[in-house]
């Protein structure tokens, strides 16, 4: 089901490639920001949070990507779901990839907690009709009328009435190993700017608004995120393999375990952008063994990011680069 999942998905990149003259992303293809962060992680949690990455006090050096989730580049009239993806930079244990040497660790997000494909049964059934829409915009504001109960879910996740991308709460959605522990992470507005803009409707009335508002935010100002972890208490009422349950709070609240703070910056300026969307590849997989991406859609990613990165890379004829240091990001 895997490899007849991954040869759709590389249908439709070589399709989009063919339309731009130039290949993107075949998922989160299209850039607001990239931006230079810092990652704190602070002493004192209690030890089930004290896991992987997040295990000692440390401060990395972190870069962050804002997109939008299609595998095309749409105008921004449309609503859809946006990314936060972070890249830690210099994380220590065993790599999930031997191949790759850089010693990162990746966070792809997106804005809402859960998938409306949970199982790999349920996005090779969705695949096709999601494909055949992709160009059409009305799909990324209700997918097909009539598509049943993973549709209204879907539709539910799109955006959320185009709230401003960086008042948003981002998710993993599907479950990672957490050291000893299961969890899926998230990121919360922290610096009360940024709490200010949660639920803010964003006016975006050209093919680059999103961009330009997190550009003129970060001119000026700052940024602080919380990343938490919410553990899994049992895989009776918090699976791993269907990620279209939510996991209640009430039973896992989602608990603090480091400081994302970001500086004022030029945000996608022309180098920035250039090395931004053609070099990097942002995969949850490219990381450390204590921090394992599980469940069903997560081992489809496995293979679709690796594919779909040399593919892009190969088309393009540039390097894949993942930054050993932050200096590597242009100014």
């Amino acid at each position: 089901m895997i490899e007849e999942i991954l040869k759709e998905i590389a249908e439709t990149q070589r399709a989009n490639t063919e339309k731009h003259q130039h290949a993107a992303r075949d998922a989160h293809a299209k850039s607001h920001a990239v931006l230079k962060a810092s990652l704190t992680v602070n002493g004192g949690p209690p030890p089930r949070l004290a896991q992987g990455v997040f295990a000692t006090p440390r401060r990395y050096d972190v870069v962050v990507r804002m997109s939008s989730s299609p595998g095309d580049i749409h105008s921004e009239r449309v609503p859809a779901p946006p990314g936060f993806a972070v890249t830690i930079i210099g994380v220590d244990g065993e790599r999930l990839l031997p191949g790759l040497k850089n010693g990162n660790q990746d966070f792809p997000m997106v804005n809402f907690p859960t998938l409306a494909f949970g199982t790999i049964q349920q996005y090779k059934r969705m695949l096709p009709r999601l494909e055949k829409n992709a160009q059409s915009p009305e799909v990324l504001q209700k997918l097909v009328a009539g598509t049943g109960t993973l549709a209204r879910k879907a539709s539910e996740g799109v955006g959320r009435d185009n709230s401003h991308v960086l008042g948003e709460t981002y998710y993993t959605q599907a479950a990672v190993r957490y050291g000893d522990y299961v969890a899926k992470i998230s990121l919360v507005p922290r610096s009360n700017n940024v709490r200010a803009l949660t639920d803010r409707r964003m006016d975006v009335n050209d093919f680059s608004s999103i961009r330009d508002l997190v550009v003129d935010h970060f001119r000026t100002e700052s940024a602080e995120y919380e990343p938490d972890a919410q553990l899994c208490m049992g895989l009776d009422t918090m699976p791993v393999e269907d990620t279209t349950v939510s996991w209640d709070e009430n039973a896992s609240p989602n608990q603090p375990i480091a400081t994302l703070r970001l500086e004022p910056q030029d945000a996608y300026g022309a180098a920035r952008r250039d090395d931004g969307d053609d070099l990097p590849t942002f995969n949850p997989w490219d990381g450390v063994l204590a921090h394992q991406p599980l469940g069903s859609i997560m081992r489809v990613r496995k293979d679709a990011y690796e594919r779909s990165t040399a593919f892009r890379h190969s088309e393009n004829a540039r390097p894949r680069v993942e930054p050993d240091g932050i200096d590597q990001i242009p100014d």
